[in-house]
């Protein structure tokens, strides 16, 4: 018997529509906003760090860009060769890597990564062609290439002789150093730098907390400091001050306008905090949000939205601790979710 094809595209169809996030390939998590000030502007996430969950916290922010503010958002992720899950530990994989030859700006949080010279020139061209990059926390140390005959892009990696620091201290303003505040002993409060209160990222900003511990740092001198760290001596928003840790009071957030090796200018903001337990926190959501609007060149909002999409319960940071089975189609939105 002959079963009419009719209704099952339709179940299909419904089915593939009722979700938003799923579209293109089943690898690639894509928001698509409607309305908005960010509508017609495509922003491409990369998650891909061992320890922080940057697959939990890019999708949040991700979110709150396309559902508040109208963008179209990609997130790509390192996956499991084998069953496609999100695999933080997967260094050298990152898929769908060809996002960022449409993307109007790219917000990234990676840590020693190695991928194939196929999908790193992807993320290089969108670099030299201009693009704004927000970075957060591991981002400084974003590229490792351990055998540099191996790539025609291992002078990105953090600890680059040939490209001093690589794309972390020539980009972003700083690499890997070391870590100043302990990590779940030692939390960071992040105090506004009292010169740079009227500047428009700062819109609608207070101080805020973020559980990591704070990174030694020293942008480069072109640098504008936002937001700088005061180290607790606890793991508690209302933990004392360190008594030794806090001179100078590292820097937590800048931005910088850095002209490329292609002649092109890139308007780079970053920041050392940004766990998924860090994005908890309101002030550190608008400060990365604002930071999107001024890479674009857009007006920053007074007080931007950035209530949390759905259900947030990020998992703490540590390393191996990701959420298991996950694949990028099982953080989709229902379409209803984004209107």
């Amino acid at each position: 018997m002959k079963i009419p094809l009719t209704p099952i595209l339709c179940v299909i169809t419904a089915s593939l529509m009722f979700f938003t996030g799923r579209v293109q390939a089943a690898d690639t998590l894509i928001y698509e906003g409607k309305s908005g000030p960010g509508v017609g502007k495509h922003i491409v996430f990369l998650a891909g760090d061992e320890e922080y969950r940057s697959e939990e916290s890019l999708p949040q922010l991700a979110k709150i860009l396309a559902v508040r503010h109208g963008f179209k958002c990609t997130v790509l992720f390192s996956l499991n060769s084998k069953d496609g899950t999100i695999d933080p530990n997967a260094g050298g994989n990152l898929t769908g890597a060809e996002a960022l030859d449409h993307a109007d700006a790219i917000v990234m949080m990676l840590r020693f990564r190695h991928w194939p010279d196929a999908d790193m020139k992807h993320f290089v061209d969108a670099y030299l062609a201009g693009k704004p990059i927000i970075g957060l926390r591991t981002s400084t140390h974003a590229f490792s290439y351990k055998n540099p005959t191996n790539s025609a892009y291992s002078k990105y990696s953090h600890n680059s002789k040939a490209w001093s620091g690589g794309f972390g201290r020539q980009v972003l303003g700083e690499t890997w150093v070391s870590h100043l505040g302990e990590n779940h002993k030692e939390a960071t409060h992040g105090v506004i730098e009292a010169s740079q209160k009227n500047d428009m990222i700062l819109r609608g900003i207070g101080d805020m907390f973020a559980d990591t511990g704070c990174y030694h740092v020293d942008p480069q001198p072109d640098s504008t400091i936002l937001v700088r760290a005061n180290i607790l001596d606890g793991t508690s928003p209302y933990s004392q001050i360190h008594p030794t840790k806090n001179n100078p009071h590292r820097p937590l957030a800048w931005y910088r306008v850095h002209k490329n090796e292609a002649g092109k200018t890139n308007k780079v903001f970053c920041t050392t905090m940004g766990s998924a337990t860090d994005i908890r926190d309101e002030h550190l959501r608008r400060l990365l949000v604002n930071s999107v609007y001024w890479g674009l060149g857009f007006e920053v909002p007074e007080k931007a939205d950035v209530k949390l999409v759905g259900d947030f319960a990020p998992s703490n940071y540590s390393f191996g601790g990701f959420r298991k089975g996950v694949k990028p189609a099982d953080l989709a939105l229902p379409a209803n979710a984004i209107k």
